[in-house]
């Protein structure tokens, strides 16, 4: 990935640029706070930090409109921040609590929010996507201008369910964006090793999706992108495929040393490209804000997390009771 060019001019209003930066970096210090709550045991299993490509799903989000739906692996937290999940609620599922979004019973992989149109957090790599379509397909049969943002990332590019969904979504023009979140590492196998053909968004080329390849470390960027591919599907034109790169700066989950790729590499990337600082300097830059009214800013959003990281603690466990609610459906009287 290219370096980003200096010039930091930008034609971004004010206030979208601190909606930017605030979205992202709320993002970025919950992941920081999760991955505490996990070294000292308070969350179980695994945990996936989204550290690094937060400007994903925040440009995507700017690009979508109230009733649009998402839904992404497990690499979700991130995603459930962007599109205005309350932290408390996500913290507490993440430490296993009664006051998370599903109960404490879910963890990251099983989180959903009806009110947010957030359908998961998948465990299965690259199950998310066909469920993505049929989302898609309940909206075009409604006959209503709703969007679908399936995302999944460059590993789960390689499974065949997605060339599946591929097919079907443009036979019967589904307003779906498949979002490939391409950060170089799937698991741990670079894709220079396990992809021969590496420009992923032109694979749907063989079923008449167009596409393109987007920097995912501007937020800008993103943004344009997430436009031209929310027209394209709106005006009833079928599926989009939005290929992102960017880049974690953490391992695969808290239990990956990645020692696939080496620190300078890692340094390299938050020295030259973080996504945050970008925003951060076309601030400064353009004279929107003072390193004083950026640091408040990161002072109260560090207040939100340290709030809702209280909250996860103070929430009790499931009940025992509690094992088998909101497992099955509701039985249906007889007449």
């Amino acid at each position: 990935m290219a370096a980003r060019k200096p010039d930091v001019k930008s034609n971004t209003s004010k206030d979208d640029l601190l909606k930017f930066y605030r979205d992202m970096l709320m993002i970025r210090r919950f992941e920081e706070k999760a991955g505490q709550l996990y070294g000292m045991g308070l969350i179980g299993g695994f945990c996936h930090l989204y550290i690094g490509q937060e400007a994903v799903v925040v440009g995507l989000e700017a690009a979508a409109s109230e009733g649009d739906k998402r839904l992404t692996s497990y690499r979700d937290h991130g995603h459930m921040l962007a599109c205005g999940m309350d932290p408390k609620g996500v913290m507490a599922e993440l430490t296993g609590r009664e006051g998370g979004y599903s109960r404490g019973k879910g963890g990251s992989m099983h989180m959903f929010s009806k009110e947010k149109h957030f359908y998961g957090g998948h465990g299965i790599v690259g199950a998310q996507v066909p469920i993505g379509a049929g989302l898609a397909l309940s909206d075009k049969y409604k006959g209503n201008d709703r969007v679908t943002f399936t995302y999944f990332g460059d590993g789960a590019a390689n499974q065949g369910q997605v060339y599946e969904t591929y097919n079907m979504a443009e036979l019967w023009d589904l307003p779906v964006i498949f979002v490939i979140e391409n950060n170089q590492y799937a698991m741990g196998t670079s894709v220079q090793r396990s992809t021969k053909s590496p420009s992923m968004w032109e694979r749907g080329a063989a079923y008449g999706i167009p596409g393109e390849a987007v920097d995912g470390m501007d937020v800008l960027a993103v943004k344009a992108a997430g436009d031209k591919a929310v027209a394209h599907c709106r005006a009833g034109n079928g599926p989009y495929i939005l290929e992102i790169k960017t880049y974690r700066y953490r391992g695969h989950s808290m239990s990956d040393p990645a020692k696939y790729r080496s620190r300078e590499e890692v340094q390299k990337m938050r020295e030259e490209r973080d996504a945050i600082d970008h925003v951060r300097d076309l601030l400064l830059t353009g004279k929107h804000a003072t390193e004083d009214e950026l640091k408040a800013i990161d002072k109260d959003i560090k207040a939100v997390v340290n709030e809702a990281a209280e909250f996860a603690k103070a929430s009790p466990e499931p009940a025992l009771d509690q094992l088998y609610t909101d497992i099955y459906a509701a039985e249906v009287p007889q007449a």
